[in-house]
């Protein structure tokens, strides 16, 4: 698939190049460069050192490393949810038929003819799991999933309530990530709202309508938090208290500084405050570039420079991927999937769907282990950093509070040695406890006990 690398000249062509990687708020953001993108550590490290008088021994030993969870923006768990956002009449809905290979009819040439979220989950392409089903050759094969939903289109003005901008904006607020729309394709034929082709400035409106309402939710916020302050005492719950709404009140001043919330530095105490408070720019983006089919086969386009220099300045880091959603929704068009792949061949560009896929799990900050035997392959989603026995909660609930022990060994490792045989002889197939973290490409044997009652 085609993307730009924002850290190239800007020059259209040249901005066609590989997908720099998604940014996490992990300590380790490099985690998902490596080979097989092993868990990404979320673990901050405070060691604390003391200083002894010369030639005295100290009876006391030093104090041991303290470890301190780094709590990731969004909601927590493995079962989340994008949103395809943009203006109206960019693509979204088209988007959305080719993505999911669903059909809701021709999309309307006429603003908010999506009003209601359409809901589908998307099958995750992943060679490991096509690898694990050929060498097993299971009766039931489980790939991984990505919910997506097409959201209605947003105005200039939707923060106060202008168009359908209340309803966007609610359900926005349902989704944990979004994949953002951008048209850079003309056509006379397509409406645009605001009149002509300028995909900076509908960057802007959207950037200033998010900001705008999570400036009002942070509004009313304080607003009830210093409710619970007035009443005053020295409390830990007064105290608390306290803490929060000097937290709300530096979101706040960050958001009225022109700032996404996901672009600031925020402790983990404060990362808890924020995901209370579901803000709409603390949300992970994806930023789709829809071109003309002309214009992404020859890798052209006259407004990608800006489009680069926007995303470079405003929100730096995030993955920008652009694609054909013409294309692409011609390509769904073909009865089977080899005549699709002899098109892609002939016209010499690939589809980029896959990859947004998978670009959109990694901002998402999540992962997959596998479970394997002639019965099933199945592949599970978590999110990266998860341990043993919560992995094992997504198989079962029941699993999680029983768990024993798991046996471990990487899909890697078992394609490298080709039989699982070989994989415990040469000693890399491991028995793990509760503290085990996952990572990605694990393959697990879950031990649990009995469940109770």
């Amino acid at each position: 698939p085609i993307v730009v690398n924002l850290s190239l000249p800007s020059s259209s062509s040249l901005l066609f190049a590989s997908l720099s990687r998604p940014f996490t708020h992990c300590a380790a953001r490099s985690a998902f460069a490596s080979r097989h993108s092993p868990a990404v550590s979320c673990t901050v490290f405070y060691i604390t050192s003391r200083s002894y008088a010369k030639g005295k021994k100290s009876r006391m030993p030093p104090k041991k490393q303290v470890q301190e969870e780094k709590i990731l923006l969004g909601r927590p768990g493995n079962n989340l949810k994008s949103g395809i956002v943009g203006l109206a009449n960019v693509g979204k809905s088209t988007l959305f038929q080719a993505i999911t290979k669903s059909g809701l009819g021709n999309p309307a040439n006429f603003p908010y003819a999506t009003i209601d979220p359409e809901e589908a989950r998307v099958i995750v392409p992943d060679e490991r799991f096509d690898w694990l089903c050929e060498k097993f050759k299971p009766k039931s094969k489980v790939p991984a999933n990505l919910t997506v939903y097409d959201i209605a289109g947003l105005t200039r003005g939707a923060s106060t309530g202008a168009g359908l901008g209340n309803a966007f904006l609610s359900h926005i607020r349902a989704v944990d990530a979004i994949f953002q729309v951008v048209r850079c394709f003309d056509d006379a034929e397509i409406i645009h709202v605001e009149g002509d082709v300028n995909p900076t400035r509908d960057l802007d409106i959207i950037a200033e309508e998010l900001r705008l309402k999570d400036i009002e939710f942070v509004e009313k916020a304080l607003e009830n938090q210093k409710r619970k302050t007035r009443v005053g005492g020295q409390s830990l719950e007064v105290k608390k208290a306290k803490e929060e709404e000097a937290t709300i009140e530096k979101i706040l001043a960050w958001l009225k500084d022109g700032k996404d919330v996901r672009k600031g530095d925020w402790a983990p105490k404060e990362v808890e405050v924020i995901n209370t408070l579901l803000l709409l720019t603390a949300k992970p983006v994806v930023y789709l570039v829809n071109l003309s089919e002309r214009d992404f086969v020859r890798k052209k386009n006259k407004h990608l420079p800006k489009v680069a220099e926007w995303i470079k300045e405003h929100a730096k880091g995030d993955p920008v991927i652009p694609i054909s959603v013409s294309y692409e929704e011609r390509l769904t068009q073909f009865e089977t999937e080899a005549e699709a792949l002899e098109e892609q061949k002939n016209v010499g560009a690939d589809s980029c769907i896959g990859k947004l896929i998978t670009t959109m799990r990694k901002v998402l900050n999540l992962g997959s282990f596998f479970t394997v035997g002639p019965d099933e392959v199945r592949q599970w989603t978590i999110r990266n950093g998860t341990k043993a026995p919560q992995a094992a909660g997504v198989i079962h609930t029941d699993f999680e509070k029983t768990f024993i022990q798991a046996i471990v060994y990487n899909y890697s490792i078992l394609k490298e040695l080709g039989e699982e045989a070989e994989v415990r002889a040469k000693g890399k197939m491991m028995t793990k406890g509760k503290d085990y973290v996952v990572e990605d490409g694990d393959i697990l044997l879950i031990k649990a006990g009995a469940a109770k009652g």
